[in-house]
C-alpha cells in the first residue's frame, strides 16, 4: 500500500455501490476522513479495487450519509469517476 503523502487528518475517502436492479443511483457504502479514510483505502487495495483520486469529489461524497443515494447534482462527479475507472480497466487489458 502506498502511503498518503499529506497529513492523515486531511485524507478523505468514499466508497460507492450501485445495483441497477435495486438502486436508482449509486449509494455511499463507506465514507470518512483521517484514519477512517485510510482504512477505506486499505480495504480497497487489499481487495484489488481500483482507486480514483479526486479531493473535491471525496470532499463532497464524504458529506453524504451512509446508504444515501447520490443526489442528482452530484451525478456528473460519479460519471467522471466511472469513466476514469473504465479507462483504467481498459489500460490493464
Amino acid at each position: 500500500m502506498s502511503k498518503y503523502e499529506g497529513n492523515i487528518k486531511d485524507l478523505k475517502a468514499a466508497a460507492l455501490k450501485y445495483d441497477k436492479d435495486k438502486d436508482d443511483a449509486p449509494c455511499v457504502v463507506a465514507a470518512g476522513t483521517g484514519y477512517i479514510a485510510q482504512k477505506i483505502l486499505q480495504v480497497a487495495i487489499e481487495n484489488g479495487i481500483t482507486i480514483y483520486h479526486d479531493d473535491s469529489a471525496a470532499t463532497l461524497l464524504t458529506k453524504l450519509e451512509l446508504g444515501q443515494e447520490i443526489p442528482p447534482e452530484l451525478y456528473q462527479i460519479v460519471v467522471d469517476i466511472y469513466v476514469a475507472l473504465m479507462n483504467a480497466a481498459n489500460e490493464k487489458k
